[in-house]
């Protein structure tokens, strides 16, 4: 059983790898193109939008100056509220920085209009010091645009007082279409819920009304929740030849409807009332000890260390049919094909693949380092405060499930978000709403 117990002390953390990228500060503007540090040097510009994360980097970056003199790296902070508004003005005016870092929901775009830089072409084709997931993420039509840097998988986080009240083992739980043969995480989140008089879901008098505890967080959650039971149940999320929403499938109705059936017919999750208006409901609801079983990743640990004050630990993700095939996302960062100072930043992102780089990302505990070789740093920080988070690696090495993709990813996911919250609240029937989700967000992206 991996267990931990609540910290004493923990830093301030990234918030979330559900990251995106911030905009970019200008590069260098200096005649030359090899210049710009005022002292004849070239400067080179790399924005992101986490303050933890700059810290780290500026940590990284001095070794870096240090071994290369003449080459000198700004970092600069663009707040994730207005990364993505200031990203396509930048590239329109030229003044984009030299490196940025990305997600998967927005660098299709800027791929596929020669924005990027080819990593394939800059360093090379073969990387087995990279999370080859991550890499994955980021290679488009066979080319690699993305050197990782900080990935999550997807693990469940557990308390342990209810786990072993109720008598359940969190280390194999199953689900099947229907609550079948085989699925244990039913019967498992029954008996973590219970109303005011401790009566548990079926029971005579039951009052899912006065709910006290609950058991499993099943809610409208792309990475954490319903990516994951797709792919489970052999449905894709995304056709990978079109980029097209694939969800309206057989397999795909079976996976919501267990999801949808868990709200709000067995009633062991939380209502989507709840969830639909405040994705952190379940997350809170853990910490204050009212949530059995929290499907999550290392995102969510900073905050359950730092405020849960009862026992829990981290076990394997809920497997399905086809196994256990969770999310991985990657923050990747990219490098600026029109910078004006080609040569240097095509170092300094060699140097951002590197362990070395990346070494500050992991010793902080920021989060995990795409660099293999760096991961040990991150895995020794949570050690330290009482945490194992080996299992969030051994997720990352089993099959996965890709981050949603594509030039037009973002605006599909604003027009087929809406439905699933209202299948989730039990407002559109299941069958109907992936039909509708599916057209219309195909529509909306272009996609026939």
């Amino acid at each position: 059983m991996r267990r931990a117990r609540r910290p004493l002390t923990t830093t301030a953390l990234l918030a979330a790898t559900a990251l995106t990228l911030a905009a970019c500060s200008p590069g260098s503007d200096d005649s030359s193109g090899e210049s710009g540090s005022g002292e004849g040097g070239t400067t080179v510009t790399v924005r992101l939008w986490d303050e933890v994360a700059a810290e780290a980097y500026e940590t990284s970056f001095d070794a870096f100056t240090e071994q290369n003199p003449d080459i000198t790296v700004e970092v600069e902070v663009i707040p994730w509220a207005d990364y993505w508004t200031q990203l396509p003005l930048d590239v329109q005016s030229g003044d984009m920085a030299d490196i940025f870092w990305t997600n998967t929901s927005n660098f299709g775009t800027y791929a596929d209009n020669g924005t990027l830089i080819d990593i394939d072409e800059a360093l090379g084709e073969d990387h087995d010091e990279w999370e080859q997931s991550v890499v994955d993420l980021y290679t488009r039509d066979g080319v690699n645009y993305g050197v990782p840097q900080l990935w999550d998988s997807i693990a469940l986080f557990y308390n342990a007082e209810l786990v072993e009240e109720a008598g359940i083992d969190v280390e194999d739980l199953q689900w099947r279409p229907g609550a079948g043969e085989g699925d244990t995480l039913l019967e498992a989140a029954t008996a973590l819920t219970t109303d005011s008089e401790g009566r548990h879901p079926g029971e005579d008098g039951f009052d899912g009304g006065a709910r006290e505890t609950y058991g499993f967080n099943s809610q409208a959650d792309l990475q954490a929740i319903y990516v994951d039971f797709l792919a489970q149940n052999g449905a894709l999320f995304q056709d990978p030849e079109t980029d097209g929403f694939a969800f309206d499938s057989p397999e795909g109705i079976e996976a919501f409807q267990y999801l949808v059936d868990l709200v709000n017919t067995h009633e062991v999750a939380p209502s989507a009332a709840d969830t639909n208006v405040n994705g952190d409901f379940s997350r809170d609801l853990f910490v204050q000890g009212d949530l059995g079983l929290f499907q999550s990743g290392p995102y969510s640990l900073p905050h359950i260390a730092e405020n849960a004050d009862f026992e829990w630990g981290i076990a394997p993700m809920v497997g399905g049919p086809e196994g256990r095939i969770g999310v991985v996302h990657g923050v990747a960062a990219v490098g600026n094909a029109e910078s004006e100072h080609l040569d240097a930043t095509t170092e300094v992102l060699r140097w951002l693949g590197s362990a070395e780089g990346q070494a500050p990302l992991g010793e902080t505990g920021a989060a995990f380092p795409g660099a293999v070789d760096a991961q040990q740093g991150y895995i020794d920080y949570w050690a330290e405060q009482g945490v194992d988070v080996s299992v969030f690696v051994d997720a990352a090495q089993e099959p996965t499930a890709p981050s949603p993709i594509g030039a037009e990813i973002n605006a599909g996911s604003n027009v087929i978000t809406p439905i699933f919250q209202d299948m989730f609240l039990g407002a559109i029937p299941v069958e109907e709403a992936l039909a509708q989700a599916q057209e219309e967000g195909n529509a909306e992206m272009g996609i026939e």
